[in-house]
């Protein structure tokens, strides 16, 4: 939630029971519905949940507060913090899945088997958080559940980000030689043919004609038996 305080429902209780802000004011500070709001102050929402003090926490001056008590209009500025924390860094090595989640990894690995085949197993591995040994099952088919695994989508099944499978599979592409292509027994139709008009309305037939080889009648005559001179001489 951007710019919002800690804990806004804790602060927004404090708020209520220790100023005289407006609901508008302290819905828009601590980013609730003013309805939200006023179910705090008539003890409707938030119940059991303590105030937590937002001077204390350096969210919120004493002198902002002051000032929004004079103005209703006025809408509370959330202090920056001092603090600064690191970014986490981005563990290496394999990603851990939860509990919850470890019983569909197989059908993630059968999914990523057979839509992308170019994968490598140390990639499916970054990416389920598996090991080589249940890929080699599952490719083999030896996986003790193999009978019952149906294919699913690793992001759906939220084991992995589509960013994460688009990266790897990046990868993949890159590392394919770039000769690698299946030619293909048939060959596209000119583009005059396609796009030209009454492209549709007719099959395409090549215009190359076969090879026609010269008739040699003497041959021809032969075969049958006699010349082409004796057959004119007999009629």
């Amino acid at each position: 939630m951007a710019n919002a305080p800690l804990m806004p429902k804790a602060t927004a209780v404090w708020l209520v029971e220790n100023t005289a802000l407006t609901f508008d004011q302290i819905a828009d500070f601590c980013k609730l519905h003013v309805l939200e709001v006023k179910g705090i102050a008539d003890g409707e929402v938030a119940q059991g949940i303590k105030g937590l003090d937002p001077v204390n926490t350096g969210q919120l001056g004493r002198e902002e507060i002051e000032k929004a008590e004079k103005n209703p209009n006025y809408r509370l500025k959330l202090q920056e913090s001092k603090v600064r924390l690191p970014e986490p860094k981005r563990r290496r090595g394999p990603r851990y899945t939860p509990v919850s989640k470890r019983q569909d990894r197989p059908n993630a690995i059968l999914w990523l088997l057979r839509n992308h085949a170019e994968l490598k197993d140390a990639q499916i591995m970054r990416l389920v958080g598996t090991t080589k040994t249940t890929i080699e099952a599952i490719k083999e088919r030896t996986h003790w559940n193999a009978q019952n695994l149906t294919p699913m989508d690793p992001v759906t099944l939220g084991l992995c980000s589509q960013i994460d499978l688009d990266i790897e599979v990046q990868r993949s592409s890159k590392d394919r030689p770039a000769g690698a292509q299946v030619e293909d027994s048939t060959t596209l139709l000119p583009a005059e043919i396609t796009t030209g008009a009454g492209a549709h309305d007719e099959p395409y037939t090549s215009s190359r004609k076969p090879r026609e080889e010269p008739i040699d009648l003497e041959t021809v005559f032969a075969k049958l038996g006699g010349s082409r001179k004796s057959a004119a001489e007999e009629e």
